[in-house]
């Protein structure tokens, strides 16, 4: 492509998290009118979530404006959700019913996540991929606490502190070792109603390890950590269903519990307009090697919602991490910015960095670099916080969030226990999103 073949420049970016902001921040702001579509007027840092639904951060730490973030010229922000494309002519249809047009549309609208088809458990189960959702889990757990504080019977009691987690990958074991964390040090303190009785947290999950995209090494430590912390792992065993009083196993065993956290894997964000057969495995996009859509000439995807099947080190495609969403973001900024100049593009090439996850607030594994250095222990949690203390997006945020860690790790005892609930008035404005009945059927689920 020529640079003079290259002379539309009105860009849209679908989403406003790890790929498509960065994505805006490596584009050259002079050649390109870019408008950013977001449901929501900030980015967050979704690795972080569970410490948000648990206390152990306040929601302004992960979180911080887009428009603040992007504040330069040539960029526009639009609040809204992504309804359909039509790519012969360019345009795409906002949910309230406005319409854009774009010369290049780039779609990093990344995942939801999957109940697998099971309306009843999406109805009932908590998630956790918005902030929405943390505050609402957040909120749930303290009036759990509440209620079953002043609960004289036993049976009702016993069954309002325990909390089934489905899934056992980086989210539900993080959520794991932070619920047992706040068992160690807060439930005690805080609610010496309930005397000795606690937080009873199962793990659930279908293999027959832990954190299973990691090393042996790491399998074997979440496993020991957790149980030592108390949790109950159950390996092999998925969840079926669930009808707010009972989950039912498929071994066929039961776990009355009034709580039911659903972290057992994602799936992309669908959007009409595209063909169905560029969906590959979990809804993702099928990309070429410059993350161009297959079949569309000026539609691309980057980031949890891609799927790539050209570099050679990864034939099943990327992982659904930050870094991946991150470098393609910045790889297909700087292709952008050469096709404006008349050069060439280059094919995305995935560094991997490893994977982590932290268990409870004093140990966390690592795997770097495609698994070649194990680390756990103290070195683990170091490098875990480094990680993610980089990757959040502004000095406010890390400042934050290092001084609650502290706090947190110091006197094990976070003070942000307390239930905000909004009273869900709008202004009704047509560009103003709608808010989801079933995040607020859920915060009212155990109140």
């Amino acid at each position: 492509m020529t640079r003079n073949d290259f002379n539309t420049r009105r860009i849209v970016v679908i989403g406003g998290g790890f790929a498509g902001l960065n994505f805006i921040k490596h584009l050259s702001a002079s050649e390109f009118e870019v408008t950013l579509v977001d449901k929501n007027n900030f980015n967050y840092f979704t690795p972080l979530l569970y410490q948000v639904a648990t206390g152990f951060l306040e929601p302004s730490s992960i979180s911080y404006p887009l428009r603040k973030l992007v504040n330069t010229k040539g960029f526009n922000f639009r609040q809204g959700e992504l309804s359909s494309i039509d790519s012969t002519n360019n345009r795409i249809k906002l949910t309230d019913g406005d319409e854009l047009e774009y010369d290049h549309l780039i779609i990093a609208a990344g995942t939801k996540t999957n109940f697998f088809g099971n309306a009843n458990m999406q109805r009932k189960a908590f998630e956790l991929k918005e902030i929405a959702d943390a505050l609402t889990m957040r909120n749930t757990l303290i009036r759990v606490l509440e209620r079953a504080s002043v609960e004289t019977d036993p049976d009702v009691r016993k069954r309002l502190l325990t909390i089934v987690i489905a899934g056992g990958g980086p989210t539900g074991v993080e959520v794991a070792g932070m619920l047992a964390e706040m068992n160690h040090k807060i439930v005690g303190e805080d609610y010496p109603e309930l005397d000795d009785e606690q937080l009873i947290i199962h793990l659930i999950d279908g293999a027959p390890y832990l954190l299973a995209p990691m090393s042996d090494k790491s399998h074997r430590a979440a496993f020991d950590i957790l149980t030592h912390l108390g949790v109950h792992v159950h390996l092999n065993e998925l969840v079926n269903r669930y009808d707010d009083e009972t989950v039912y196993l498929s071994s066929g065993n039961t776990i009355d519990a009034s709580t039911l956290i659903w972290s057992a894997g994602v799936v992309a964000h669908s959007f009409d307009g595209i063909a169905p057969q560029v969906a590959g495995k979990g809804g993702r996009l099928l990309t070429d090697t410059f993350n161009k859509v297959s079949g569309y000439d000026n539609i691309y995807a980057i980031g949890d919602i891609s799927i790539q099947f050209t570099d050679e080190a990864y034939p099943s495609g990327h992982p659904q991490l930050a870094q991946p969403a991150i470098q393609q973001g910045k790889r297909l900024a700087k292709n952008l910015n050469a096709l404006a100049k008349g050069k060439a593009q280059k094919a995305f090439k995935y560094f991997d960095r490893g994977d982590m996850a932290i268990i409870g607030k004093s140990y966390a594994v690592a795997d770097l670099f495609k698994h070649k250095l194990h680390m756990g222990g103290l070195l683990g949690l170091l490098a875990w916080l480094f990680i993610h203390v980089i990757s959040l997006v502004n000095y406010n945020n890390k400042i934050k969030t290092l001084y609650n860690w502290a706090i947190a790790y110091l006197t094990s005892d976070p003070s942000l226990r307390m239930i905000f609930q909004p009273n869900d008035k709008q202004h009704n404005f047509k560009s103003a999103p709608e808010s989801e009945p079933e995040t607020r059927n859920k915060a009212s689920q155990v109140a």
